[in-house]
């Protein structure tokens, strides 16, 4: 059980730093004329860039580095819910899409 979570660590942080990219852009979006939110964007970022450093130290780059995609689907998520941006079969096809070839570059035997 410890083998198959060290296996897939570099995955996981690479889907947590798509999630920290896309939150602190979310930040930067209402931080405008609100410096604690641009900070906070900033936070988040970096953090990701720290996740996205370590997973490609123990992660072969041809299946760590398109889970950065799955930032497109927590953006979608964060249009809709935070933003009051439309949700569409279009984008929302778009994004599973998307998911889909994340899934098949980022599956390895």
């Amino acid at each position: 059980m410890a083998m198959s979570g060290r296996r897939h660590a570099g995955k996981a942080l690479m889907v947590l730093a798509a999630f920290l990219t896309a939150t602190g852009q979310l930040f930067w979006k209402w931080g405008h004329h609100n410096l604690f939110y641009m900070g906070a964007g900033f936070v988040c970022y970096g953090a990701g860039a720290v996740c996205m450093i370590k997973a490609y130290a123990s992660e072969q780059l041809s299946v760590a580095y398109p889970l950065m995609c799955l930032s497109y689907v927590f953006a979608l998520i964060y249009g809709d819910l935070l933003l009051g941006e439309e949700l569409t079969w279009r984008n929302t096809a778009a994004v599973g899409l998307i998911g889909v070839g994340v899934t098949l570059t980022s599956y390895d035997k």
